[in-house]
């Protein structure tokens, strides 16, 4: 069950490329727990396509606590680009989220996930939200939805497949969508934007290595009238190194 259900939180949650490959088990009065910390270094932050350190490095770090009824919660955090964030005066480059949620098994291949989250901002406040996240897998595949339901109304639905290929590497394939409540381009008849990936994985000497292509159809000058400037849409490939504790 906890092996199940740790393979849901790290599809559900998909922050960044940090994901739960170890933990520790604890028995206590109220039942069995895992504990999982893992640490990550990626050449980007990407976050729906969109790099959140202007194509620059991050350094990530997330802690889990998953319980055998299904419960979890955890916490993660990352730098980010304070050009990115407005009304970030230069105090605070970090992004800190917390999620918890219920997941579990409908049968040995089908899974489910009911969870919520909120992303936080140190500094910039202006920019926290709160999402509800539901997704379900099976086969590999994984379909699911993230709603945002504060000012900035958005939702965002994806459909993801995980396959091994030949010697332990892992293939990960992933697509969404972006709908805002408000139009988000120059002709103000434009809510959507959409995004994909294409992964490789590959666990060597205890370390968890991660090369992502991703890319979306968000305009150029939509870009710039976001962030100022157009790269933080570019077409970009990922290394990420994670370490799981």
């Amino acid at each position: 069950m906890l092996k199940k259900l740790t393979l849901a939180i790290s599809a559900a949650s998909a922050f960044a490329f940090s994901g739960i490959a170890a933990s520790e088990t604890f028995n206590g009065p109220a039942g069995e727990f895992d504990v999982s910390m893992t640490a990550t270094l990626a050449s980007d932050y990407i976050w729906r396509g969109q790099s959140q350190t202007a194509g620059n490095g991050a350094v990530q770090g997330s802690l889990d606590v998953a319980h055998e009824t299904g419960l979890y919660a955890g916490v993660w955090a990352s730098n980010v680009d304070d050009f990115a964030f407005p009304g970030n005066n230069g105090g605070a480059n970090m992004e800190v989220d917390y999620y918890f949620g219920y997941g579990g098994s409908i049968t040995d291949d089908i899974t489910y996930d009911l969870s919520w989250a909120t992303y936080t901002y140190p500094e910039a406040s202006v920019w926290n939200a709160d999402e509800v996240l539901t997704s379900i897998s099976a086969y590999g595949f994984t379909v699911g939805a993230k709603y945002a339901y504060e000012a900035e109304s958005k939702l965002y639905t994806y459909i993801a497949y995980d396959y091994e290929l030949p010697m332990e590497v892992g293939l990960s394939l992933g697509y969404g969508q972006s709908d805002y409540k408000d139009p988000i381009d120059a002709t103000g008849s434009n809510s959507k934007y959409d995004d994909w990936s294409v992964g490789l994985s590959k666990t060597l000497v205890g370390l968890d290595f991660s090369l992502t292509y991703t890319d979306t159809d968000i305009e150029t000058e939509t870009c710039e009238a976001w962030y100022g400037k157009g790269d933080y849409c570019d077409t970009n490939v990922t290394l990420a190194v994670s370490k799981s504790f």
